[in-house]
């Protein structure tokens, strides 16, 4: 398929060597990823449309080429891990892949979709480094009665090599032991006292719990980032469905990349990637089938201002 830039972005056709930051390219992205440069993306952060959910082409000539619609997991499965792995030399040495994907139930059981395409993907030789559990606060209702209700879906952080770029003070997360929400037993009371923790058993003995300050041992920018999230379903006017949620791309893009760096997402959608990437100080390149959809982002990108720290 040919590639072409949004017509909200000066639809033109793409030729290698011209710039592709801050634009979305309309196409395939299996396709268009052949002809991309390599080294010039920080981080890829997408969610892909999921296998046997919502269908988004209209078009009967865009929906061969559209992702989900395939007759079983297995093509499924081995459609994604050959698109990352024609994606993986655009990123470079040191970039990282962020993936959100949800799962499927067909014939009364889950397929597992999101494990599989990720331990293809670890197969193929990319590094697993984290499971991230996106608990959706406002999930919707089900009626199902043999089995509990979705209320969560997985993001993984995949790397190219060991030394990854990843910031993780960019994320951190407020310190909770001395607080009111402490669970720790005795809380707060343990605060600054020597042998004043309350573990007795597999800690017992341990100089940093027993002998020391906890308060000083605690980095001044708050806790590491936890591997539950905590988000609500994005929303936006303009489309018809929950969206990508800006606070979850946010962790991805300010944990994997820098200012001025950019951020690949192979399925744009309706633009969450782009906005998020471009109010953080980011440059950004997506792809989408859907011509509507890409005319979307660009709009909400030329609606959001970018950040200058």
């Amino acid at each position: 398929m040919r590639m072409n830039e949004s017509k909200n972005s000066h639809s033109e056709e793409y030729t290698p060597g011209s710039s592709l930051a801050d634009k979305v390219l309309v196409g395939d992205s299996w396709a268009l990823s052949r002809l991309l440069p390599a080294g010039f993306a920080q981080s890829i952060v997408t969610s892909p449309p999921y296998f046997g959910h919502r269908e988004y082409a209209r078009s009967h000539e865009l929906q061969e080429f559209e992702l989900g619609r395939e007759s079983s997991p297995k093509i499924y499965v081995q459609k994604l891990i050959n698109l990352f792995e024609a994606l993986k030399p655009t990123l470079k040495s040191n970039g990282t892949l962020w993936l959100n994907l949800g799962d499927t139930y067909r014939d009364g059981q889950l397929l597992g979709i999101p494990w599989r395409v990720a331990l293809g993907l670890q197969d193929a030789g990319w590094l697993l480094r984290s499971e991230i559990i996106w608990h959706k606060t406002n999930a919707m209702p089900s009626s199902v009665k043999n089995r509990p209700s979705t209320a969560h879906e997985h993001i993984f952080l995949f790397a190219t090599s060991s030394d990854y770029y990843y910031d993780a003070d960019a994320i951190r997360e407020p310190h909770i032991t001395f607080t009111e929400h402490s669970q720790m037993k005795g809380g707060r009371n343990h605060f600054g006292k020597r042998h004043g923790t309350p573990e007795a058993g597999k800690n017992s003995g341990n100089p940093n719990l027993h002998t020391g300050r906890w308060d000083q041992a605690f980095h001044p920018l708050g806790r590491n980032k936890r591997t539950v999230w905590n988000i609500a379903l994005g929303k936006f006017r303009g489309a018809h469905f929950a969206v990508f949620p800006e606070e979850l791309v946010e962790y991805c893009i300010l944990a994997g990349t820098s200012r001025d760096d950019l951020v690949l997402d192979p399925f744009m959608g309706s633009g969450t990637t782009a906005v998020v990437a471009r109010r953080l100080g980011r440059r950004f390149l997506g792809i989408e089938l859907v011509p509507e959809y890409a005319e979307m982002a660009m709009k909400r990108v030329g609606q959001t201002p970018k950040t200058l720290f």
